[in-house]
């Protein structure tokens, strides 16, 4: 299943354009959006006669005309041709596109990478990134799991008289390990108290499970905990959780040089240079990565539907990838110009995702170590 964001700036809603359209509409339209993903340039009328639509060109320009006025289609410039809107690309998406199985070359390939590349979750991952970036074009995004395993021990440790390593032992075997900064003067009964709170509340739940509690305990002052040995108990939970994403999950992206290989992006290299900040910015790629996480498939933002990359003209293709226990613990895509294979490129994302959560769950990758 494809599914995207609602636009309400979009001209027309994907369902009701669709209705709109005539056969004869239908056929000219899929002929234009088929056109332009295939060679990037403005489609005339005499371009679809030769495609085989059955019509004069004055005909076709006529319903070229409609197409405009529903926002489906636009003219670039002066140019006499029309290429898609977003909102065009969307419902072309949405009503049109007929998707199948990756193509087996594309499976293998996809196989051999990922299984070939160890057994560390960061060099599968990385790989994931990789392969989706070579393949489809544009910049791989894979974002690293979250820790769910249950808890099993969780220990405060001074490692100067202003730090403390907050250790946290999952059952699977995962250590994550932070540094703390410690009030000055903090005694050391405060760093015993604290994970013994912890061990206590955590032993055998996953941090998911215990954090929501643990937190509102602490907050609403019903923890037989002084006030330093809080404001340890939540400053490792926020670490532990990702609430920094720096320290916690992390983004991987590779390929970004690919993005400048689109013929239309040296023609707007300011838009170009603001793709790769908003790359640069993992907090709020790893955001959109979520939104994945909440979808019963692929996810596909186009142009002004991605809220990161409303004036990038960009695309972007997420899956969500899933545990042993069929968990959804992440999410990989790739983002490119709108101008996709889109036929190609979602089967391939999914299937990415498909064999990344085979691998976790026949225990063939083994979970990050963070630290």
């Amino acid at each position: 299943m494809i599914t995207g964001p609602r636009n309400p700036a979009t001209p027309a809603s994907s369902v009701s354009a669709f209705a709109a359209m005539d056969r004869r509409s239908r056929d000219i339209f899929r002929e234009i959006v088929q056109s332009y993903l295939d060679n990037g340039e403005p489609v005339g009328s005499r371009t679809i006669s030769r495609r085989g639509v059955a019509l004069s060109p004055a005909s076709i320009r006529n319903v070229m005309s409609d197409l405009t006025e529903m926002g489906l289609i636009d003219s670039p410039h002066t140019s006499a041709g029309r290429i898609p809107t977003h909102a065009g690309l969307r419902v072309f998406v949405d009503s049109l596109l007929q998707l199948g199985e990756p193509g087996e070359d594309d499976k293998r390939e996809i196989e051999r990478r990922l299984a070939g590349s160890g057994r560390r979750m960061e060099g599968v991952l990385a790989e994931a990134s990789e392969l989706l970036s070579g393949l489809v074009g544009g910049a791989g995004l894979v974002s690293t799991p979250t820790a769910d395993a249950p808890i099993r021990h969780v220990e405060f440790v001074r490692i100067s008289s202003e730090q403390a390593l907050a250790v946290i032992v999952h059952e699977s075997g995962e250590v994550e390990n932070r540094v703390l900064a410690l009030p000055a003067g903090l005694p050391a009964s405060a760093l015993v108290e604290a994970g013994n709170y912890l061990n206590a509340r955590t032993k055998g739940k996953s941090l998911a499970e215990a954090r929501e509690t643990v937190l509102a305990e602490v907050r609403s002052r019903k923890a037989l905990l002084d006030q330093t040995a809080a404001r340890l108990v939540e400053d490792g939970l926020a670490q532990w959780s990702g609430e920094d994403p720096q320290r916690g999950r992390s983004l991987i992206v590779r390929g970004r040089a690919n993005l400048l290989d689109d013929p239309r992006a040296a023609e707007d290299l300011d838009r170009v240079r603001d793709l790769f900040a908003e790359l640069e910015r993992s907090e709020n790629l790893l955001n959109v990565l979520d939104t994945a996480r909440d979808a019963a498939g692929v996810r596909l933002f186009i142009g002004s539907e991605n809220p990161l990359f409303s004036l990038s003209g960009s695309a972007m293709i997420v899956a969500p990838y899933m545990d042993g226990n069929r968990k959804i613990v992440g999410a990989l895509g790739v983002i490119g110009p709108t101008r996709l294979n889109y036929a190609r490129v979602i089967p391939m994302v999914d299937y990415t995702a498909q064999v990344v959560g085979r691998l976790l769950g026949e225990g063939r990758i083994a979970q990050v170590k963070r630290d």
